[in-house]
């Protein structure tokens, strides 16, 4: 059986997948008369501007998972980026690839970690490790698919 082992989320090793959103250190800015800090602008959202389409938020629920964990299909949105923001403080699975045939890579969050995939990255699906599984979603809406999915003739096992 093919082996993935994950690796704590940084902004450095998923770079060049997309983006880590993380609210750690001091605010890049305190506003409303000193009572909140902004973290600004941490991720680049990337909608196509050759193709009809806007920034949408929805709410995804999904279901718990756990390592080791069978990776089985990945997917890419190749007409806008796909942004996962937690709305509780639990750790997820984030599984990315640079294609189909190559060895996937897999992270784990802190739990107070947000994560943007830049357009196109082929990544796992939605992955929470604890439930409830609830996330906020900011992806590319539109009239045309923005959906691609690989499911592998052999699976891959992740684990610690």
């Amino acid at each position: 059986m093919r082996r993935v082992t994950v690796a704590p989320l940084s902004a450095p090793a998923f770079a060049p997948y997309g983006d880590v959103l993380d609210a750690s250190g001091a605010p890049d800015k305190i506003i409303n008369a000193g009572k909140c800090g902004r973290y600004h602008d941490r991720a680049t959202l990337d909608f196509g501007a050759e193709t009809a389409g806007r920034a949408g938020v929805s709410i995804f629920q999904a279901e718990a998972r756990s390592l080791p964990y069978t990776l089985d299909l990945i997917e890419r949105h190749p007409e806008g980026s796909q942004c996962f923001i937690p709305m509780s403080r639990d750790p997820f699975l984030v599984i990315v690839a640079d294609g189909p045939t190559a060895t996937p890579r897999a992270f784990v969050t802190d739990g107070a970690q947000a994560i943007n995939f830049h357009r196109g990255t082929w990544h796992g699906v939605l992955t929470p490790l604890a439930a409830p599984g609830l996330f906020a979603v900011v992806d590319r809406i539109g009239p045309t698919a923005n959906l691609e999915e690989y499911h592998y003739p052999s699976p891959w096992i992740v684990t610690r």
